[in-house]
């Protein structure tokens, strides 16, 4: 039977909330499951937010607009005390909001567990926020991890394929210069994904500074990717042809002779004895054994 509150999660954060739990008593100041005005100064920070990175002069654009328009969109907290809130999502709108001086804020109030909590954020913030590629892999990355979810588990939670996600937990296998690079917008998820089809890590390097310093589009790095590519293989070839060819001899049928004697030997040592001969003459002759004592009669006999 499918899980109805993972389902729900597919769907976005507007499904969750139509099914939030509403089992807190009314003796409490704002009932769960409702949009109320809530005292700023009474909302903690959310501990599972994905996103590190919030630029200042967007944050006083926004305080800016908010200082005129109020805040359009309500942010999303759980309750978890007597008038103490927890951001679930609108991290950005809750501290430009405190810099326009607002005491209080619009919020929806749902109930949610630690771990409804981090999917809900994670999810939350993938989708509706402009979180830089670094932080889009990193927050898949928490899903996988601390939800137990696969790729493709992963994909139906956030709308996107497979191979999207994917693309983005690639960028996790990239050296942390060009990650944090990705991260402050120096480079593009473009750059980057043409970067990570090279193996070695030192190639990515030297590919990386010069993306940098000649300011390369993707299309002059995918290029650069594939002579890189090239020469590995050749390379690669050039090490093959250095190795030292194992000379390789050809067996010949065993003459009535040695089939005698290979017969004779098989009688002897109770055992099946093998042998090949080239056609120099030279050859080998194999005595299987089935467990020690069995090779010491072999070795008596020999004896």
């Amino acid at each position: 039977m499918s899980n109805p509150r993972r389902n729900a999660l597919g769907r976005g954060l507007s499904a969750l909330l139509e099914n939030a739990a509403t089992d807190i008593t009314t003796t409490e100041s704002k009932p769960v499951n409702s949009i109320s005005e809530v005292p700023i100064s009474q909302v903690e920070a959310n501990p599972f937010q994905p996103r590190t990175d919030f630029k200042e002069e967007e944050l006083n654009e926004l305080a800016e607009s908010i200082k005129v328009h109020g805040v359009i969109q309500p942010i999303t907290v759980r309750k978890i005390g007597f008038d103490r809130y927890q951001l679930i999502s609108g991290e950005r709108r809750t501290r430009a909001s405190r810099i326009a001086g607002l005491e209080k804020i619009p919020a929806y109030i749902r109930l949610a567990d630690d771990q409804g909590m981090l999917e809900m954020a994670l999810i939350e913030n993938i989708q509706r926020e402009n979180l830089n590629a670094m932080e889009v892999a990193l927050s898949y990355k928490r899903l996988m991890d601390e939800c137990k979810l696969n790729q493709e588990e992963l994909g139906d939670r956030v709308g996107k394929n497979r191979s999207t996600v994917n693309n983005y937990m690639r960028l996790l296998k990239l050296p942390d210069n060009i990650q944090a690079a990705l991260r402050d917008d120096k480079i593009s998820m473009g750059h980057a994904r043409a970067i990570i089809n090279i193996d070695n890590a030192d190639e990515q390097q030297y590919l990386f500074n010069e993306m940098v310093l000649k300011d390369l589009s993707v299309r002059q790095v995918e290029a650069l990717v594939r002579e890189a590519s090239e020469r590995a293989k050749q390379d690669q070839s050039l090490i093959e042809d250095e190795k030292p060819k194992s000379k390789k001899v050809s067996k010949l049928p065993l003459s009535e002779v040695v089939t005698e004697f290979q017969k004779l030997l098989t009688d002897k040592f109770g055992n099946k004895v093998k042998i090949t001969n080239d056609e120099k003459g030279k050859g080998n002759i194999t005595i299987p054994f089935k467990s020690e004592a069995d090779l010491n009669k072999i070795l008596d006999m020999l004896s």
